[in-house]
Formats: structure tokens, C-alpha cells, sequence
């Protein structure tokens, strides 16, 4: 999924006496800012021209909140020009600049011309540096959102979709604070057979529960907006980018920052399966990093949605390549009954991943198909590329992957595992947490009232499971 970088917008963001909720009559167009030193605007005039210059229609300032990009800008940095062609009217974005101005990241260059469409982004001097989304109001697009939704927010540019919707940005009408919008159609819903007509009270009882999380590795739920045909979510926005993209574009992580991040994540899985709920899709993609660093805190999205989705459309959707799903699901073709044993399952998938660079199981592998090797448990860790990972983190990811759900480590006990229990990394955990509160949890960390039943079939005791990683061995591939 597509995120955001680290801009924040302040309140007061329209720079015309017209607020969010009056738009001016005549305005053909609109931008709305995504970083603090950019105001919206209402665009009214044929011909706008935005850079330094003092005589320039939108002239960037750097006071206040400094801007690392304003050196960069040029004088005239791009024009935005509405004219009639013969195919219609079009909006321009011309480029006067000399470092660049972008069009959801491509550069335009230096006196080019692009045609912007509905929902276009615009940056400049760099393609992170992104200044504004561009809405055309003459647009139709959304005509069908519901009043209920349109009255309080407004929804621009889709970020993402996947197997529970559509993801969109949306800005909250007077203060333009960003959130995400997540629109699922309840022609999706299926749970055991029943019809999105008659589980629509199932569906607000469970989102209502999901609104009630608190917990600072979890994505908060701002809003929801329910209407016959569709729910939508409004989401805390992150903007630091899936853990996915940062593992693809780093290899790997070192060990010690990747226990850092791993520490988040089952404190945070653990905190919803305390509640009752299995998240059932965890992967790196839903996996949200708050920053660009290396070391930041992390939030785990999606949560508790995918139980809308049955297990065997959620497999579909992995698209022939269930790399993140457990043996039980594969083995039952997503149609039995799976406690929280599944997320343990996928968090060593996950760790191993972050950890070597790779995936334990492939498709490219010749003796053995994708589901026998992820139903085997066919996984191992080759000296070339596990040479200088530590043994500790080696027995975590097997007790993880335990084939059998009933001898797999639970999340407490990961907790306890000799690898998280690093009281220095615990701190700085905790610090990312808990910033305010000199890393410690506050009292009203956990939600009032009783905790939800636990999942059917969940109770295998600690004594049940074998503490020996041998419980999965799988045959050595060749190193």
C-alpha cells in the first residue's frame, strides 16, 4: 500500500477566506496541502504559478516549521494552466524548474507540459517532497459517497487496495488533518454462510470492538460510517511505508533492529489476541513503519477485518502465492476452524523474512510445490546466508513455525523467548510506545470491561507444546 512521507498539516489549511465546507462558487479546481509549509487553495483564475518569487501567484515560505526542500525550489517552480483543446478542458502542470517538479513521481522536466487528472500528486525538488493533491471539482468520480461521509470528510487519491477494499487519503473538512479511508462493500461479507443482508448488526458489533483497540502499535480507528451497501473506515494515517517496501530496499534488517521491530509486533498481536481477536493476515504489507528511520515505531493495520472475508476468498487473493498463511489453512483449503495460532505462524514467516532477506518458502524451489513445503514445514536456514544470524532468533522462527497449531509458541510465550528478553531494546521499545509517558504503558492502555471469549480450540496449554524446536525439522536444503 501506498503511504505518505512525514509532512504534518496544521490547522487553517485553505488559504482563501472560503474554509473546507464553502468552497468558492467559481472554483474549477482544488489543492490540498500534504506538508506544513504548503497551504490548500481554491482555484478559481485560468492560470496559476507557484515558487519562491515574491510575484508569484502561491508564493512558498519557509518560515515556521522549516522546510529542508525551500533552497531547492526555483523562483517560478511550476504553473498550473486550465484551457480549452479540442478534446475538451484540460488542466496543465508546466515545469519551470530546475530540480524538478513530479506527477505522482514521475518528473515532468523542465518546460514539459503534463495533463493533471482528479487526484494527482504533485512534489517538488524531490519525489518524497510531495506539496499538494490536485481535485478537480468538475469531476464526477464521487458523486455516489454518501452525504453522511462527504459532510465530514473529503476523500482524495487511493493508497492501496486489497482483499478488504479500497483505501483512500481523506482530509477532515476544516482542519485538513489527513486519515485513511478504507471502503469495503459488503458484497464481500461472507461469514459461515450468511449474507451481507442478514450479519449487517454482526459487522458494526465486531467494527465497534475493532474501534475500542488502543494500543500504540495498532493503527487507531477514527470513524466509521456505515450505509446499506458499504462501510467505511476511517483510519489513523502512517506514513513512513510498509515494511515490505523497507525490506525489499535494504535486503535486510540488522538483527538487533529487526528484534526492535519484532518486539512491537507481538506485543501489539498479543494485546488483540488478549482481546479475542486474530488479526488472520499479517504480512509485511500490513505491516506500517510511523517513519523513514530504521529504528521507529511500528503499527500493524488490517486487523479483525479479514474475519468479513471468508478464508476460502482470502486465499484467492493471495494470488497462487500463500507465502504468510498457516499449514492448517492450506491443509483445509480455508474452510475448518483456526485459532490465533495462525498470526504466531505468520509472525515467524515474517521474521524470517526480516532477518534474511528472503522467504522461508518458494515457488522456485524444483523437489517440493509451494503448499507441500509450507504443510511440511519445509523451511531451513542455509550457513551462507545465516552464518552471522544468531541461534536464538534461529529457535524463536521454529517455534513459531510449528506445523502442529497445538505445539506452536504462543505470543506470551514468544514474550519470554531468551531473544526478546533484551531489557535494552525493551527500553527503546518502550520509548517509541510510550513517549510521553517516559516509557511506560499508561493505565488506560487496556479497554475497560471484560475480555472478549478466546477463539474456539485455543487453549492448548504450555505444557502441551513441546519447548524442542525439533517439533518442525525439516530436511536441510542443500547450503
Amino acid at each position: 500500500m501506498e503511504t505518505l512521507p512525514t509532512q504534518d498539516v496544521g490547522d487553517g489549511c485553505f488559504s482563501s477566506e472560503e474554509d473546507e465546507h464553502s468552497q468558492a462558487e467559481d472554483a474549477w479546481g482544488r489543492l490540498f496541502p500534504l506538508g506544513d509549509s504548503f497551504v490548500g487553495l481554491d482555484l478559481v483564475k485560468e492560470e496559476y504559478t507557484f515558487g519562491r518569487g515574491e510575484n508569484c501567484d502561491v508564493a512558498f515560505s519557509n518560515a515556521g516549521k522549516r522546510n529542508q526542500c525551500f533552497q531547492a525550489y526555483s523562483k517560478v517552480h511550476f504553473k498550473l494552466i486550465r484551457k480549452d483543446t479540442s478534446t475538451g478542458t484540460h488542466v496543465f502542470l508546466e515545469d519551470t524548474s530546475s530540480n524538478g517538479t513530479f506527477v505522482n513521481g514521475e518528473k515532468v522536466g523542465k518546460g514539459n507540459r503534463q495533463v493533471l487528472g482528479n487526484n494527482d500528486e504533485i512534489a517538488l525538488a524531490m519525489k518524497k517532497n510531495k506539496a499538494y493533491v490536485f481535485m478537480d471539482l468538475k469531476s464526477n468520480e464521487d458523486a455516489d459517497l454518501p452525504k453522511e461521509l462527504t459532510d465530514k470528510y473529503t476523500l482524495t487519491k487511493t493508497l492501496g487496495r486489497g482483499a478488504c477494499g479500497e483505501v483512500r487519503l481523506a482530509f477532515v473538512k476544516g482542519s485538513c488533518e489527513k486519515l485513511a479511508c478504507k471502503i469495503i462493500s459488503k458484497k464481500k461479507f461472507s461469514v459461515g454462510g450468511m449474507s451481507q443482508i442478514n450479519m449487517a448488526s454482526q459487522v458494526m458489533g465486531e467494527v465497534k470492538i475493532l474501534k475500542a483497540m488502543k494500543h500504540p502499535c495498532i493503527i487507531g480507528i477514527e470513524d466509521v460510517i456505515d450505509t446499506p451497501d458499504t462501510l467505511y473506515i476511517l483510519l489513523e494515517l502512517v506514513e513512513g511505508g510498509e515494511l515490505f517496501d523497507k525490506v525489499v530496499s535494504i535486503d535486510r534488517y540488522p538483527e538487533p533492529t529487526a528484534k526492535l521491530l519484532f518486539y512491537q509486533m507481538v506485543c501489539a498481536c498479543k494485546y488483540l489476541h488478549d482481546q479475542g481477536i486474530t488479526h488472520r493476515d499479517l504480512k509485511p504489507e500490513n505491516i506500517l513503519l510511523a517513519t523513514e528511520a530504521d529504528e521507529t515505531l511500528i503499527k500493524v493495520t488490517d486487523f479483525g477485518l479479514s474475519k468479513f472475508v471468508d478464508a476460502g476468498s482470502m486465499m484467492k487473493t493471495f494470488c497462487g502465492t500463500p507465502t504468510y498463511l498457516a499449514p492448517e489453512i492450506l491443509m483445509t483449503a480455508g474452510s475448518g476452524a483456526y485459532t490465533k495460532a495462525i498470526d504466531c505462524w505468520s509472525l515467524g514467516v515474517i521474521l524470517f523474512i526480516i532477518v534474511s532477506g528472503y522467504p522461508p518458502f518458494s515457488d522456485e524451489r524444483k523437489d517440493m510445490d509451494l503448499p507441500k513445503q509450507i504443510m511440511g514445514g519445509h523451511f531451513s536456514f542455509p550457513k551462507q546466508y545465516w552464518k552471522d544470524i544468531s541461534e536464538d532468533v534461529q529457535d524463536l522462527i521454529k517455534k513459531l513455525m510449528t506445523v502442529d497449531p497445538k505445539k506452536r509458541i504462543t505470543l506470551a510465550e514468544a514474550l519470554n523467548h531468551p531473544w526478546l528478553k533484551d531489557e535494552e531494546m525493551r527500553a527503546k521499545a518502550n520509548k517509541l510506545m510510550y513517549p510521553t509517558s517516559d516509557g511506560m504503558a499508561p493505565p488506560t492502555m487496556v479497554p475497560a470491561g471484560k475480555k472478549r471469549p478466546a477463539d474456539a480450540g485455543d487453549e492448548s496449554s504450555s505444557a502441551k507444546r513441546k519447548t524442542s524446536a525439533d517439533t518442525n525439522s525439516p530436511p536441510d536444503t542443500p547450503e
